[in-house]
């Protein structure tokens, strides 16, 4: 079982488009800030792309952690790292060549990541898992916020974080869809390192409180093992 502190990635899906800068600020202390990059094409939603990442590298300290959700991110995946994405994840299901894109997008500067739907199985990307900084776990279906955590998902997770714990791989294990204070702890429990959380977060009253108790719930998970 991991001993690292959890980390909590805010998703700026559930903040003001409009305001994105100063909803960056209200979740000061966060560890990333997750980003949803999405082409009306992968998902069916639209939302923004690399020019707003660009921007908000300007206006937040906190690392980007950019999801694409994507076609072809062979070709667009590294432009994301170029504007100061710090973790830049792509889907293995909409890949040409896995391995060959999170080594563009190392070179230019940034952490790769592998997201993987919930219908995608892990086994058959263990492999390549070694090219990798970042899995994430997809616990809902990409594509729009506000679902419910998939809890069929948690052997995913744990089987992820075996796979890690066994020496052969380095990776931050992170966790997107349905994070809240009733799931966080059997995501937690589970293995995963890192949580994005959306509504939870920016549906709150002061939502870097919100990070602090949802990091706090995360991290007393893992001591109750």
């Amino acid at each position: 079982m991991t001993t690292t502190e959890p980390m909590i990635a805010p998703s700026l899906l559930s903040a003001d488009f409009a305001y994105l800068a100063d909803e960056a600020a209200r979740v000061e202390g966060s560890d990333w800030l997750h980003v949803d990059v999405m082409d009306a094409h992968f998902v069916p939603n639209l939302t923004i792309g690399a020019p707003v990442v660009k921007s908000l590298r300007k206006a937040t300290d906190i690392p980007l952690d950019c999801h694409l959700m994507i076609d072809d991110p062979d070709r667009w995946a590294p432009e994301y790292a170029e504007v100061g994405a710090y973790n830049v994840t792509f889907h293995a299901e909409a890949a040409h060549n896995v391995t060959q894109t999170a080594r563009a997008i190392k070179a230019a500067g940034a952490k790769a990541g592998l997201a993987l739907k919930p219908g995608t199985p892990l086994e058959q990307y263990l492999d390549v898992l070694k090219e990798f900084d970042t899995l994430l776990v997809m616990t809902v279906e990409p594509g729009f916020g506000g679902q419910e955590f998939i809890e069929a998902m948690l052997p995913k997770i744990a089987a992820a974080r075996a796979a890690v714990d066994s020496g052969h791989l380095q990776l931050v294990i992170e966790v997107d869809g349905g994070v809240n204070a009733d799931t966080i702890e059997q995501a937690a429990a589970a293995g995963a390192d890192c949580f994005v959380a959306g509504s939870a977060v920016y549906g709150a009253d002061d939502p870097a409180e919100a990070v602090r108790r949802l990091r706090a719930q995360a991290a007393a998970a893992r001591r109750e093992l």
